[in-house]
């Protein structure tokens, strides 16, 4: 089933035709019309209730014909501001903050995982604790902020956790006292931010969500600089925020966020903090590596049944055959067109913004060729989201 996916405007996506997500929109459907003062965040592909998508050739929501729920959310983002200081929860937590506050959370939990399309900046985990005593003490308003050498002395130590305290000091602050740190920050301290490439990131950040606590999480939270083709896998209660770039991201089907900076929504501050990780790792550990099937696929697998995504790249005209565990999946074609044959189904040509829905049996051998008599030297690019039955 070829598919059309469904867009999401939010506020922190890329304008017009400069988003990913609105190239692909067009390319998917060339009557989809683009407003250029329009941001285009996010496009999902899957049966989520929020966003199902369409069926081209009935009009059908996918989530009413598939027979059984997929456990996967397939999205594309494009992202112009920073997206919010946030958490997802556990499936135990999610299914009590469900019980408590169903308009808010659903029941499921929602770990994800982002592979990067263009050069991408994100938020990811808590820095060790060495590295944030060190921005403590080369940041005395921080510190002053934090209250004083005395409180800090915690984090000149090796005890996992013990940034718990000291961040908690930071999210309840009053709004008029982290201004302030941010504004003395910014007028005595940009060298200091500059010797850790952090100086243009603090402005930016600012500059989006003026004076917000957000702001201050740079020197708390690794900063993370992904590579076109990096990814970073995000579990359940570790803390993150995606700042730029555009992304494939494939998640469990939720839409569970707890925030608590950098967002006009709902903050839920003491939810957040009750739920995150507080052990501290190098950035450079937050890289989730694929494994390779072969020549021209790799396997993004993280540790949850919920979801993976095999990367495709072939760069040649020769035939390909993949063949994968049985269960359903999305393809997205990014680049490049091939001829696609699956088992029990006719042939189809697919190219850049095509969406198919492949059924268990489709899986078991999805063959690519190239469907021009010359030879093309354009790679062709794909992306299948599918449950985790590596």
């Amino acid at each position: 089933m070829e598919l059309t996916a469904c867009v999401q405007n939010y506020d922190w996506g890329k304008l017009g035709m400069d988003s990913e997500v609105a190239q692909l929109s067009v390319a998917n459907n060339p009557d989809y019309e683009i407003d250029e003062n329009k941001p285009y965040a996010e496009l999902w592909m899957g049966d989520h209730p929020c966003g199902p998508s369409i069926v081209k050739s009935t009009g059908q929501q996918l989530n009413k014909v598939v027979k059984d729920n997929l456990t996967y959310l397939f999205k594309v983002l494009s992202i112009r501001k920073s997206l919010s200081i946030q958490v997802h929860p556990n499936k135990k937590e999610a299914e009590q903050l469900h019980k408590n506050c169903p308009a808010l959370y659903d029941a499921n939990h929602k770990p994800e995982l982002a592979i990067a399309l263009t050069p991408f900046t994100a938020l990811c985990g808590f820095r060790p604790n060495c590295e944030i005593y060190e921005f403590c003490k080369n940041l005395p308003p921080l510190k002053r902020f934090l209250g004083g050498d005395k409180s800090i002395e915690c984090l000149n130590t090796k005890t996992p956790g013990a940034v718990k305290p000291i961040y908690g000091i930071l999210m309840t602050a009053d709004e008029d006292d982290v201004a302030e740190v941010i504004k003395c920050i910014a007028n005595k301290y940009m060298p200091v931010l500059a010797t850790y490439r952090l100086d243009e990131l603090f402005t930016i950040i600012n500059r989006d969500f003026p004076n917000d606590v957000g702001v201050l999480c740079l020197f708390f939270l690794n900063v993370i600089y992904l590579k076109p083709g990096e990814a970073i896998y995000l579990g359940a209660n570790e803390i993150h925020a995606y700042l730029n770039g555009d992304c494939v991201e494939c998640m469990a089907c939720s839409d569970n966020v707890i925030r608590a900076g950098l967002t006009p929504k709902y903050k839920d501050v003491e939810r957040l903090l009750d739920s995150l990780n507080y052990t501290g790792q190098l950035g450079e550990n937050k890289i989730f590596k694929p494994k390779r099937l072969d020549a021209n696929a790799q396997l993004f697998a993280p540790p949850v049944k919920d979801f993976a995504v095999v990367h495709i790249q072939i760069n040649d005209n020769e035939p390909y055959t993949l063949k994968l565990p049985q269960s359903s999946g999305i393809l997205l074609v990014l680049k490049g067109k091939r001829l696609i044959r699956l088992p029990g189904h006719s042939q189809l040509v697919i190219k850049r913004g095509s969406i198919i829905y492949l059924t268990t049996q489709m899986m078991r051998s999805i063959e690519l060729t190239n469907p021009d008599s010359t030879d093309s030297k354009d790679a062709f690019i794909a992306y299948i989201a599918t449950r985790n039955c590596f």
